[in-house]
């Protein structure tokens, strides 16, 4: 295991953590982050998930199988996360739910790919960009949906849902997943002089956003929100992958790249998209910005662990 922090885990974080040094010494200025994070959300990563989707062979890692493994885990986690913090932490209804978010929502595309890549090589990221194209929508319906029914005040359902469908739409990552997806189905190819510039664009997605993501961590705290910030841990680094584990492996005995992909997907912290949720309405903002800290740094362990179980990085 040790060796895997060392080799796989370790460089990951190395990246995130220049990018947090340069930061908070001032090197890098939070401008500079936010210009960054435009930069590697709007342009290098949908970049990125164009060119996979495109690639893809969508009859091949579509499994159902595959995504029930991921997002019972999720929605299990989502529920407990609400029941923990109405019963052990007694929060109002609306808190409950921006908590429990963030036990649903994994950074699966600033830690999972990475860790993914660097673990087992780009060969073996198909499956999880099968998982990745429908996350953001399939969490944010979930979360809308049961924050709609949990409280009672601020906007209706109506104009909450027409917003949000708005702003992921007008997202550059959703727009990367959509136009990949008509590329593949069209049959179409990819002339060489706009294929080579797309990947220079993708190549370098993901070491720039780990390099921003360090410099966003520098504006969150765990401030008094430590016992919360466990639970959410507990659920999104330990319970999720061990139930995709169960079922693909153990149940629906998945051929090892779905396996590891299931897994190593759901053993991601929660992404900043749990903050973004939670300011939407207004709950919980403290409680999802200590869990995204904590557990980004907990997850120095919890992966290498999850690739010790799945055979380690070979």
């Amino acid at each position: 295991m040790i060796g895997i922090i060392v080799l796989v885990v370790l460089p990951v974080f190395l990246v995130i953590a220049a990018g947090y040094a340069a930061t908070r010494s001032g090197f890098f200025s939070s401008a500079a982050v936010d210009g960054l994070m435009v930069f590697t959300q709007s342009f290098a990563i949908p970049c990125l998930l164009f060119r996979a989707l495109v690639d893809l062979n969508l009859g091949e890692v579509f499994n159902p199988r595959l995504l029930t493994s991921f997002y019972v885990g999720a929605v299990t986690c989502f529920a407990l996360g609400i029941l923990g913090a109405r019963v052990l932490f007694r929060r109002r209804p609306g808190e409950a739910v921006a908590v429990g978010f963030s036990a649903l929502f994994s950074n699966s595309v600033l830690l999972g790919l990475p860790i993914m890549q660097h673990a087992y090589g780009p060969d073996s990221l198909s499956p999880s960009f099968a998982i990745i194209s429908i996350h953001a929508p399939f969490c944010y319906f979930v979360g809308i949906t049961v924050m709609e029914f949990a409280r009672a005040d601020g906007r209706g359902f109506a104009s909450t849902l027409h917003a949000v469908l708005r702003a992921m739409f007008r997202s550059g990552l959703m727009i990367g997943l959509a136009l990949g997806f008509a590329v593949n189905l069209s049959g179409l190819g990819l002339p060489t002089p706009l294929r080579a510039a797309l990947d220079m664009m993708a190549d370098a997605a993901l070491p720039a956003a780990l390099f921003g993501l360090g410099g966003v961590m520098t504006r969150y705290a765990i401030h008094a929100n430590l016992g919360e910030s466990v639970m959410i841990a507990v659920l999104s680094l330990g319970l999720h992958p061990a139930i995709a584990y169960t079922l693909s492996h153990l149940v629906f005995d998945l051929p090892p790249e779905f396996v590891r992909a299931a897994v190593m997907t759901a053993a991601m912290a929660p992404g900043v998209n749990t903050y973004v949720f939670a300011s939407l309405y207004n709950r919980a903002q403290a409680q999802a910005a200590s869990s995204i800290v904590l557990c980004t740094g907990l997850l120095v362990l919890t992966a290498a662990f999850w690739l010790t179980v799945l055979g380690g990085a070979g």
